[in-house]
C-alpha cells in the first residue's frame, strides 16, 4: 500500500510529475508518482534535499545517474528484475517479456516487480514496455501514471 500523501520529506513539482520522496534514516525509502494537485514540499532533511537536487539535474539531463543510498525492500526476484531495470540506458526501452527471458521469468511477474518498484527514476521502471505498446506504470493502467509513463520516455528519447 503506497503512503498517503502526508507521509513524504520533500514533494517536488517537475515537467514530468509531482514527485514525492520519503527517507528513512540515512536511506531513500520511496519515491512516489503524485497528482499534481498534491502540492509541492520543501524538503524536510538533508537526504530529501540531496534526491530533490538529483531529480532535477535527472530533469536537465536525462542521462543522469543518480547516486542516493536505498533502502533494501522487495523480494530477490523483484530485486533481480530490478538489477535488469536499472541497466536499461537512458532513451532504450525493453519488453516485459525481454526481461523475463534473462531471468527465466514470465512477462506478468517482471510486470509485477515493475509496478511495485520503490525507487522509479533511480531504477527506471518506465522504460520496460509491453510488446505491443505502453503497458502500465506503477500498476496503473490509464490515469495520469501513464501520462507520467509517456512523458518520461519522451524527455529521455527527445534528449538523444
Amino acid at each position: 500500500m503506497k503512503p498517503s500523501v502526508s507521509n513524504f520529506q520533500a514533494k517536488l513539482d517537475t515537467p514530468f510529475a509531482l514527485v514525492g520522496i520519503r527517507t528513512e534514516g540515512d536511506a531513500l525509502a520511496e519515491i512516489v508518482y503524485l497528482p499534481r494537485n498534491a502540492g509541492s514540499l520543501a524538503p524536510a532533511n538533508a537526504l530529501a534535499e540531496r534526491a530533490c537536487v538529483q531529480i532535477d539535474k535527472y530533469a536537465a539531463d536525462p542521462g543522469y545517474r543518480f547516486k542516493l543510498p536505498l533502502k533494501q525492500v522487495g523480494t530477490a526476484f523483484q530485486r533481480r528484475v530490478w538489477d535488469q531495470i536499472a541497466a536499461i540506458p537512458c532513451g532504450e526501452t525493453r519488453t516485459y517479456g525481454d526481461i523475463a527471458r534473462l531471468l527465466k521469468s514470465a512477462p506478468r511477474a517482471v510486470g509485477q516487480a515493475c509496478g511495485t518498484n520503490y525507487f522509479p527514476l533511480v531504477i527506471p521502471c518506465h522504460r520496460v514496455v509491453a510488446a505491443g505498446g505502453l503497458g502500465g506504470f506503477a500498476h496503473a493502467s490509464g490515469g495520469y501514471l501513464l501520462e507520467v509513463k509517456r512523458r518520461l520516455l519522451h524527455h529521455e528519447i527527445r534528449a538523444d
